[in-house]
């Protein structure tokens, strides 16, 4: 599945830590979701500090469950990053665009390095020159060029340190580290390797010539990271009782001679040396106390000593290093769901068949009986309710994807594009979500390209040098409407025509307004002056169609020249379970999805008129409206030839409404939508199929097409 350095498998001691993988990826990608948009959100000019707090508590999530399964690269680009965002959320450093554009960028290399161990089989990611900018910035020397080399350690401690250490800056400090006791001493060698990894995290150095006493191993430790953070990464090797941080001063207890003990000379023979005393440990001379105190200054206050009593307590604004699963969440394979989608249809049947035969008993014998079955359709119905909104996630999700690459899209084509979104609470099926991503992606790219101006354009004609693209969803009778709009320039009627002949596609002058717009989905059809890695080359918009039509859906365009242009997606909700109205036609019967029925009356004499011969209307509230006979349209048979449909039903979709000719109304029930499509064959104005309660076949049907039907 993923990849594992041999130094990350070792600190399993045993434990077979990939079958963890599958979470700590999921929530490394949701990790890196947030970081976006928070990002995104971000004030250089006034920065929120809850907003960098968010930030870096991403980041260190992240770190931390990489340095638990061992991806280095993925730890010390993190690290690099919680370097940076550390002194921003401290105030040590000034947001500014350039830094929010290389976390940007770390974000996507992280993505990448994620993707290589779960096995995208993707080349190892190259992050020196990123590293380097991000230094850069933390150091205060980041610009156009390149970030100098670090400056070398300071001369009283440079010998503790390898002239190709990393930055260390002047706050590096010189810390004792004691671990044990361990019953393997050689799991204390995972910290050496760690520091081999995460290269900024400074050096390490045995103090104890590699021999543990009792079990105890000591090193000696340059670093400019805080306690909290060592501790953080220490832990995921040997637990954190183990482990002991104290300055690294002299007296310790050392024999003259020893590997690290400091030497004769420097040794300060009038002051006391510290008696190998803890901090706070009882009998601890007050002097020793306090001398130890001033020789742990750290860039933040922490306890200068941690011991299994007395941990390091956490920060308010930090979260553990594993990054921790919202507990109030369940993740199930989206298979698990389907089944149990299905299993509530087939209930849902079955109920509706008790129903059905329970008709023709006598509830003053059976009270009992019909009570049951009172409250076994209501409980199915609340238990289908409650399954169906499982599958159903929010446009928000897809939504949420866009302001990054508008960003960057936006800046490459020199232009200001603000991105506004509505109805991003608005559910959709998942299985849809996951396929209309794509075709939505190229529509609000296509906005940004063709239609947006530049701001000098936009400044000439007027307009903000701001241009505007709008997201919204939004629930309209049974579907859900996605459209793109903006205000850019909008579509050329002559221009397309134009391309279209030169494309040897018949364009009439006399082509309708909605016929010329539909032009560009016409395969290879591109308005692009030139070909760009952005768009030109007339492949997008075909593809867009019809990947939104094979999911059932519609597509519309509106267009002002000048003013902008809108694109309006239609998708079916596609619920498994849906509310509908059974309609008898001679000896079939029909199911109207309910949110599509408006109203349903007794057709009076004369009130049905014949147009031109060709089609019949009905007049309801001085409006009229097409009149679509079911008998005609599927073929009907009829055996009571004097028999006289006299019910009307107006149905509403796609913007207009028609009335449907029936001959009576069954009822309104709960009905399982199976795909005809699937099992059969697509059937024009059909959407799918169910069972009734006596075990009939029911075919749904689809209220756009039947609209559309009667405009032609």
């Amino acid at each position: 599945m993923g990849e594992m350095t041999s130094e990350g498998a070792s600190l399993s001691a045993g434990i077979d830590l990939s079958q963890f993988y599958q979470v700590f990826f999921e929530e490394a990608n949701e990790n890196l979701d947030n970081m976006e948009q928070l990002l995104l959100n971000v004030n250089v000019d006034e920065a929120d500090d809850e907003e960098l707090n968010a930030i870096f508590r991403c980041a260190h999530s992240i770190k931390g469950g990489a340095a638990t399964f061992g991806f280095s690269d993925v730890a010390e680009l993190t690290h690099q990053m919680e370097t940076l965002l550390d002194k921003l959320r401290r105030h040590e450093l000034q947001p500014t665009a350039a830094m929010v554009d290389v976390l940007l960028q770390s974000g996507d290399a992280l993505r990448a390095q994620l993707g290589r161990h779960q096995g995208s089989g993707a080349a190892p990611v190259d992050t020196t020159e990123l590293l380097n900018s991000i230094r850069g910035h933390v150091e205060g020397t980041a610009g156009s060029a390149p970030p100098p080399a670090p400056a070398p350690a300071p001369a009283a401690i440079a010998s503790s340190a390898p002239a190709a250490a990393p930055a260390l800056k002047t706050d590096a400090r010189l810390l004792e580290l004691q671990v044990g006791p361990l019953a393997d001493p050689e799991l204390a060698n995972n910290l050496v390797e760690l520091f081999k990894e995460i290269t900024d995290l400074g050096t390490i150095e045995p103090l104890d010539a590699g021999q543990a006493a009792d079990g105890m191993r000591r090193f000696k430790v340059l670093t400019s990271s805080s306690d909290n953070d060592l501790l953080d990464l220490f832990t995921f090797h040997v637990a954190r009782e183990q482990v002991k941080l104290m300055p690294l001063s002299q007296g310790f207890g050392f024999h003259e001679g020893a590997p690290g003990a400091p030497s004769a000379q420097a040794e300060d023979k009038d002051k006391d040396p510290g008696y190998g005393f803890f901090e706070d440990a009882p009998g601890v001379p007050p002097s020793a106390s306090t001398e130890l105190k001033a020789s742990a200054e750290a860039p933040k206050p922490s306890a200068a000593v941690t011991t299994a009593a007395k941990p390091v307590a956490a920060r308010p604004d930090a979260k553990p290093a594993t990054g921790g699963m919202d507990q109030s969440t369940l993740r199930v394979s989206v298979e698990k769901v389907d089944q149990l989608i299905n299993l509530v249809g087939e209930l849902v049947i079955t109920q509706a068949m008790l129903a059905q035969n329970s008709r023709n008993v006598d509830p003053s014998l059976y009270q009992q009986l019909a009570s049951g079955l009172a409250d076994l359709e209501r409980n199915t119905r609340d238990l289908q309710e409650s399954v169906m909104s499982i599958r159903m996630i929010p446009m928000s999700g897809v939504f949420n994807r866009f302001p990054r690459m508008l960003r960057d899209l936006a800046a490459k084509l020199g232009k200001k594009v603000e991105l506004v979104t509505q109805g991003e609470a608005t559910e959709l099926d998942k299985g849809l979500v996951e396929k209309i991503t794509d075709p939505l992606t190229h529509l609000v790219r296509n906005s940004c390209d063709h239609g947006i101006e530049t701001p000098a354009e936009r400044l000439a004609k007027g307009k903000p040098e701001q241009g505007t693209i709008t997201l919204v969803a939004s629930h309209q009778g049974g579907s859900i409407v996605i459209e793109v709009r903006d205000d850019g320039r909008g579509l050329n009627r002559e221009k397309l025509i134009k391309k279209a002949r030169e494309k040897g596609i018949d364009a009439p002058d006399s082509m309708s307004d909605q016929d010329v717009w539909g032009l560009i989905f016409a395969p290879g059809f591109s308005t692009a002056d030139q070909v760009t890695d952005v768009s030109g080359r007339g492949v997008g918009m075909d593809v867009v169609k019809k990947n939104i039509t094979s999911l059932g859906g519609t597509v519309e365009i509106d267009s002002a020249e000048g003013y902008g242009m809108k694109v309006s997606v239609r998708l079916p909700l596609t619920l498994a379970i849906m509310d509908g109205m059974s309609v008898g036609v001679g000896e079939e019967v029909y199911i109207l999805p309910l949110s599509s029925v408006v109203e349903s009356f007794q057709v009076q004499s004369g009130t049905i008129k014949t147009v031109a011969g060709t089609g019949r209307v009905v007049e309801v509230r001085d409006e009229y409206m097409p009149v679509v006979e079911l008998e005609q349209v599927f073929n009907v048979p009829r055996f009571d030839f004097e028999h006289v449909s006299s019910i009307m039903v107006v149905v509403e979709a796609e913007g207009g409404r028609v009335a449907l000719l029936v001959d009576e109304l069954l009822g309104q029930q709960q009905v399982v939508v199976k795909n005809l499509e699937a099992n059969y064959r697509k059937v024009h104005d059909v959407s799918g199929a169910t069972i009734m309660g006596d075990g009939r076949v029911a075919l749904i049907l689809d209220v756009g097409s039947l609209v559309r039907r009667s405009r032609h």
